[in-house]
């Protein structure tokens, strides 16, 4: 992997909630993770229920900045950088294929004792918190999947970009070129628009900071190198727990369409679409999808 040279004192002064963040060390890793809540007075004085909040690739924490403190007023959260993202280091390339990484995940949360739990997963997040499912039905409760990737992308993503994610995470110093480029580009902003979402100009800038980190970069190569979406797929219907789906009208990066597929393949999954917004949903509109996962966990 690309060696990050980001610094927690300097980059990571003013990161998105930076007083919960903390950083554990376990083999190899030293992940960075985020503890909220329970906020409120009434939920203090009650066992507090549990959510793992996972981000998808090329994000991290940050991505859940408004959206956490919604849910903080009644729940315990627990929010993890995955491998090689944002400011967890030590990855290895091995690490990024989704079964080693739900098998981190796993031993962070066991490490934690954070469990029973809620995860809520966002694009490739939600594919890990069923992953995690599969293999230790101890660890969660339920899976709220926020605009999951969970079949192999449609289009030219699955098609072009996703194999030749291969070809140029062999490239030597491209997580360079592509971190430099970041700095004396519009790159990013276009990878953005091309989610389907509206976003501010402070929700750029952290992604264009992130995009400016070599190591971050690198772990995003490697990741999408290494996700096998089709083998997962065929995997899908192994997983016996709840399941809720929440796709979005306007998501051009997991189409609507493709998560309605998802919950064919699971039959006790419900899914809903939020209309006018895109991938980020949780990022353009975060009261809305707060009060979306609210109503979904009062029901269970």
């Amino acid at each position: 992997m690309a060696q990050s040279g980001w610094q927690w004192e300097r980059e990571g002064a003013d990161w998105p909630l930076r007083a919960y963040s903390s950083f554990v060390s376990l083999g190899h890793i030293r992940w960075h993770v985020q503890r909220l809540g329970p906020l409120s007075a009434h939920a203090r004085t009650n066992p507090p229920r549990r959510i793992v909040l996972l981000h998808g690739t090329f994000s991290s924490t940050h991505s859940f900045r408004k959206l956490a403190p919604l849910l903080a007023e009644g729940y315990e959260l627990l929010m993890p950088d995955l491998p090689g993202h944002g400011w967890t280091q030590g990855a290895r390339a091995s690490d990024m294929a989704m079964p080693n990484m739900a098998s981190l995940l796993a031993q962070l949360i066991e490490s934690l004792g954070f469990y029973p739990a809620v995860i809520v997963g966002h694009s490739a997040g939600a594919a890990l918190a069923l992953r995690l499912g599969m293999n230790s039905g101890k660890l969660l409760d339920s899976v709220i999947s926020l605009n999951g990737a969970l079949l192999p992308l449609p289009g030219l993503w699955g098609q072009v970009f996703a194999p030749a994610a291969q070809l140029l995470d062999l490239v030597p110093g491209l997580a360079q070129l592509t971190a430099w480029r970041s700095r004396h580009s519009d790159w990013v902003d276009r990878l953005l628009a091309g989610t389907g979402s509206n976003l501010s100009a402070e929700d750029i800038a952290w992604y264009r900071r992130l995009a400016s980190d070599p190591g971050h970069v690198k772990a995003v190569m490697d990741m999408m190198a290494r996700w096998d979406l089709a083998g997962f797929a065929q995997r899908l219907p192994a997983f016996q727990g709840r399941i809720d789906l929440l796709a979005a009208s306007r998501d051009a990066t997991v189409p609507a369409s493709e998560i309605k597929r998802v919950a064919l393949l699971l039959p006790q999954a419900r899914c809903q679409v939020l209309r006018d917004l895109g991938h980020l949903a949780h990022e353009e509109a975060p009261q809305t999808v707060a009060a979306w996962i609210l109503e979904r966990l009062s029901r269970h």
